[in-house]
């Protein structure tokens, strides 16, 4: 039997945020771009109904929760960000997080670095 599968995604969110290995990095600041994407049955008797899907503002939120404090590795951030999803969403199916790192500072010419997961429910 076939399904449709909805997805609600928030692409390169910009965040200015205090993350990142060296002390520096936490007191000056790196720039980041967030992607999220969560994908669920769709089964939307009323296309214009918002509590008929996943409000995006509501992904923004829980992105700026995470993004703000200091902290020393992305990986930590991409699972707060997922863990905060799965606990606020039950019936999501499918969730991805990417954190993109502006000019990573370890000497090399290096445009980005990237953390990400990916959840499946079973």
């Amino acid at each position: 039997m076939a399904q449709i599968i909805q997805k609600v995604s928030l692409e390169e969110v910009r965040f200015y945020s205090p993350i990142g290995f060296y002390e520096e990095e936490q007191i000056l600041g790196n720039e980041f771009f967030v992607t999220v994407s969560v994908s669920f049955p769709f089964k939307n008797p009323d296309a214009e109904d918002i509590s008929n899907t996943i409000n995006y503002e509501e992904l923004y939120r829980i992105l700026v929760e995470v993004m703000s404090p200091r902290r020393k590795l992305l990986e930590s951030a991409a699972e707060d960000i997922l863990n905060m999803l799965i606990e606020s969403y039950s019936f999501v199916q499918e969730i991805e997080v990417r954190i993109r790192k502006v000019n990573p500072p370890f000497g090399g010419d290096v445009a980005n670095s990237v953390v990400s997961l990916y959840y499946k429910k079973d």
